[in-house]
This record gives structure tokens, C-alpha cells and sequence, in this order.
């Protein structure tokens, strides 16, 4: 509520009003990333909004701010260690105070999975990285004008009790406080006879106060009806008002008979005339207008969403469905290639000079090299399509088991040893998890160092899940390609010393995505690496 002064001038004149404007407070905004990087670039796109801008790096320290204020918008980067942007949306929206603040997830990674579950943990917008500054800011913009409009209302309504309080002190202020109300004020009797209006009460319904001092202030608010407290019942047709009421939204009529919206509160006096009933009426049109905007904005934004998402959902399906028939129409022509090259090399033996059949050599080789990567390409093709009907509760144990198997020869091969800790069963697709462990496995052994491979497999419980850890002694990997070795066809080593399509880690990391989890490396070069992964319970 805008605060109002008002001078008192000599009996039957009209009050002077003077409206002074309180300078808007600025709104917060949470900005969540654990790269300090990210948190730059955002805080560049959004100072132009001019609001607080509070940087987190982490969800523990997200979660630390907002146990003291506030805000009006967090965006939260959905991939972060310890915690990631799930889980801290989960903790935020557990907790009453900030349940409706609204998070906007932060991503560079496409996945109709992590939409879905973001949308269930209450985020109203996904925006993937690389951030258009522009579409940012508008974005956060309406959230903060949101806020911003609901801090006015609340401030609005905590003033409107503020003065009713008021009011009810002292009767030999009543005129000059009635008179200082920001709002059209109406004072009747309890059959709603008006005895008393403000100046604001003559602006608010175009009528003199003559006129309205012979009135029922029915003909102003048609469904007005105050309930005594004496009364049982609510009476019959009319909406009553009780004592505290505030903010009761009804249709008022003007002098010329145009209806508007208006917010009543009433308040009851006893008097040694009797009860009087204060009514404070105050013109809501403008708030009604901005809440209807935004129910179309919501609205626009929910079928937006629903758009974009049907498209990410096509388009994938039509990528699977390229890679597969690519991938087997490839396979045809490279056999040919390669049992042809064979032959020339069987039937011509030792008729060819060196060159010759280093030639073939090498035809041979990268027809066989290619076959590996299509054979990978399918896999990766493949692990969206089994349905979730193939989820079962599944005993790691002997998932791992399987993979030790599918790897005996590698595994004997370079006398790698193999420990394991404790391992839980978990609800999940029983032929996908033995692939986890086999890439994983098959990747510490590949990439070893100069000692046998020391492998160990461990699972601890967590709130969200268990944290599965595959640690070994190898060669390592530099922390600026932690990310990279999880992309598709990423080989940090010459192939010629390692064999390897690029595509196991990819892999892994869409089997785990598909389980509702997520995958990372820590790891130094030459200090062996440490690959972690989750799993819900």
C-alpha cells in the first residue's frame, strides 16, 4: 500500500492529499554453480537487472542462504559434485519458507530424463548452456517482478491491518484517523446504514459524501452483510463478513453503475449508540489485471514447455533411429572390404613387395577398427531403447560377477587383481548394470600403469541413493579432461598404444543417466583414477 498523508482543513471541505512513493526494494536472486567461471558469466548477463545478486558455489552453501533470506529466483546448475542441482532442489523445495520459489535449472547436458526430473521437483524452466544473455535475463525478469508484486501486495496487506488496528484504539481519534486511511473507508451500522465516509470513499465511488450519508452501503457493495459475532449461522444469500475479516474480494458498484473488484475489511466498534461497523474498501482492479497476466504468462510458459519438450523427445528418437540403420548399413560394406583385403593377401602371398602388404595390413586393420566403433555406436544407440520393463531389483554382486567373467582373458592377461567391498542390490536393468561394471573394469585395466592393475569396487549409502566407487592404480587422467572422456568417440591416448573406440565411458555415462544417476572421474596424472558413480535406492 502506496503510504498516504493527509491534513485535516475545516469542517465540509474536501481533504488534500499527498501521496508519497517508497522507493522499490531490491530483490534478491540465488545463483548457483560450483564453477566459479559460470557464476561470473551469470552475474555479467543479470546486473543490468539492477537487483542482489548471491553467488553460491555449492548446494550445501545454497542451502545455507536461504535459511535467512528470501529470494526470488535461484538458478541452479544441475551438475555439481557432493550435491547435485536435484538433490538441492529436492532439499529447497522440502522446506516450507522457500517451497514457491522458483528454480531454473542450468544444463549442458540435453536429456529428456533430467527435464522430466526436474519438472517433478517443481523447476519452471530448463536453459542449456551456452547461456543467451538476453533470454536469460527476460526469463529471471518476469521472476522477479513476480516477487516483487507479491512483496508489494503482502506489504500492502500488513499495512492495511496495521491501520485497522489503529482504528479500534481510541475513539476520539477515530475521525482523524478514518480521515488519514489511504483507502475509501465506510462506517455504517450493523443493517449497513453509513453514518461516516472518508475522502478516499468519494474518489473510489464518484459521489459526494452528502449523498453517500444517505446510503446503505449495500448500494456500494451489494453482497456487504456483516455477521455479529452473536449470530449462529451464516444467514441465508449474502456473503457475511466476520470480525478480522480482511481482504474479502467482492463486486462494488460506482455512481454511474460500473462494477469493479474491491478488497474489504471490516472491523466492529461498540459505541454507546451502539455496534458501528468500520469498512475498508480498496479498488483491486489493477492487482486483479496483473494476476490475470500472469495466469497467461504461467499458461504460455507450461504449453512452451510442453513444445519444446515434445520436440527434444522427437528428435531423439529420430537420432536413434538414424544411428541404427546407419550403423547397420555400414557393417555390409566394411566386411566386404576386409574379407576382400584378405584374400588378395592369401591368394598373392609372396608375389607382393612390402609395401603391398603393409598396404593390406593396413586395410584390414581399419576395416576391423571401423567394425568396433559401428558395433559401439549401436550399443549406444541401443541402451534407450529397453524399456523400463526391464528394470528388476538386481544384485550388484552378481553383475560384477558377469563382467569379471565377459573380461577373464583381459583380466589374466595383465594379472589385474580385483577387490570389491560390500555391494547392495538396486532396482535396475540387470544387463545394462553388468555393462556399467565392464567398461569400468575394462577401462582401469587398458589405460594401466607400469604395476599389475589393483582394482577395487566399493558402495556406500547416501540420502538420495548408494555412491558406487571403481578406484584404480593406472595411468590417470589431468583434471581439465575429467568431463571430455565421457563424450563419444574421446580417446586421450594414442591408439596405437591403447586400444579403444571412445565409446565405453559414453556408454557408462547413458546407462546411468537412464537410471536416474550420475557419473564422474576424480583422477591426477600418473596417480591412478578414481570413477564414481549413483544409483537410486
Amino acid at each position: 500500500m502506496t503510504p498516504v498523508r493527509e491534513s485535516i482543513p475545516a469542517a465540509g471541505s474536501r481533504m488534500e492529499t499527498e501521496t508519497t512513493a517508497a522507493p522499490e526494494p531490491r530483490m534478491k536472486i540465488l545463483l548457483v554453480d560450483d564453477t566459479p567461471d559460470n557464476l561470473v558469466s551469470l552475474e555479467a548477463a543479470l546486473f543490468g537487472l539492477g537487483e542482489e545478486l548471491v553467488l553460491a558455489r555449492s548446494g550445501k552453501e545454497a542451502l545455507r542462504y536461504l535459511l535467512n533470506d528470501d529470494f526470488a529466483a535461484i538458478l541452479l546448475d544441475v551438475r555439481m559434485p557432493e550435491m547435485d542441482g536435484f538433490e538441492t532442489a529436492e532439499l529447497i523445495r522440502s522446506r516450507p519458507r522457500s517451497r514457491q520459489t522458483p528454480i531454473i535449472f542450468l544444463t549442458g547436458y540435453k536429456n529428456e530424463e533430467h527435464l522430466f526430473r526436474g519438472y517433478d521437483l517443481g523447476a519452471v524452466d530448463f536453459l542449456f548452456k551456452p547461456l543467451v544473455p538476453e533470454v536469460l535475463r527476460s526469463k529471471v525478469a518476469v521472476f522477479v517482478e513476480l516477487a516483487r508484486s507479491s512483496a508489494r501486495l503482502r506489504q500492502q496487506t500488513d499495512t492495511l491491518r496495521k491501520q485497522a488496528e489503529v482504528l479500534t484504539k481510541a475513539e476520539q481519534k477515530f475521525r482523524s484517523l478514518l480521515e488519514a486511511a489511504p483507502d475509501a473507508m465506510v462506517v455504517c451500522r450493523d443493517d449497513g446504514r453509513i453514518v461516516m465516509v472518508n475522502s478516499q470513499t468519494e474518489v473510489l465511488f464518484s459521489c459526494g459524501r452528502d449523498i453517500l450519508l444517505s446510503r446503505n452501503i449495500r448500494s456500494l457493495v451489494p453482497r456487504w452483510e456483516f455477521q455479529s459475532p452473536l449470530e449462529d449461522g451464516l444467514g441465508t444469500g449474502a456473503t457475511k463478513l466476520q470480525p478480522g475479516d480482511i481482504g474479502k474480494e467482492l463486486l462494488a458498484v460506482r455512481g454511474d453503475g460500473s462494477t469493479f473488484p474491491v478488497a474489504i475489511s471490516v472491523r466492529p466498534l461498540h459505541t454507546e449508540e451502539g455496534v458501528v461497523i468500520t469498512t475498508a474498501i480498496r479498488d483491486i482492479s489493477i492487482r486483479k489485471k496483473h494476476e490475470e497476466e500472469i495466469r497467461q504468462l504461467n499458461a504460455t510458459l507450461e504449453q512452451r514447455v510442453l513444445e519444446r519438450t515434445e520436440e527434444l523427445l522427437q528428435s531423439n528418437e529420430e537420432l536413434q533411429q538414424f544411428a541404427y540403420i546407419a550403423s547397420h548399413d555400414l557393417q555390409e560394406p566394411l566386411r566386404t572390404v576386409s574379407v576382400f583385403a584378405q584374400l588378395l593377401a592369401k591368394r598373392y602371398q609372396g608375389q607382393l613387395g612390402g609395401d603391398a602388404v603393409q598396404f593390406i595390413r593396413y586395410i584390414v586393420e581399419s576395416s576391423q577398427r571401423m567394425e568396433h566403433l559401428i558395433h559401439d555406436l549401436l550399443d549406444f544407440s541401443r541402451v534407450d531403447s529397453r524399456g523400463t520393463d526391464h528394470f528388476v531389483r538386481t544384485s550388484c554382486d552378481e553383475a560384477l560377477n558377469d563382467a569379471i567373467g565377459n573380461l577373464h582373458l583381459l583380466i589374466a592377461e595383465n594379472a589385474a587383481v580385483i577387490t570389491r567391498g560390500s555391494l547392495p542390490a538396486v532396482f535396475a536393468d540387470p544387463i545394462q548394470l553388468t555393462r556399467l561394471f565392464q567398461n569400468l573394469l575394462g577401462n582401469s585395466i587398458r589405460y594401466r600403469g607400469e604395476e599389475a592393475p589393483r582394482i577395487h569396487i566399493a558402495a556406500e549409502p547416501r540420502e538420495q541413493g548408494w555412491l558406487f566407487s571403481v578406484q584404480d592404480n593406472g595411468m590417470g587422467i589431468e583434471p581439465q579432461y575429467a568431463e571430455k572422456v565421457f563424450g563419444i568417440f574421446k580417446c586421450l591416448h594414442s591408439r596405437d598404444k591403447h586400444s579403444g573406440s571412445g565409446m565405453g565411458l559414453a556408454i557408462c555415462r547413458k546407462i546411468v543417466t537412464r537410471h536416474d544417476g550420475r557419473i564422474w572421474v576424480e583422477s591426477d596424472l600418473g596417480k591412478g583414477a578414481t570413477f564414481f558413480f549413483t544409483l537410486p535406492r
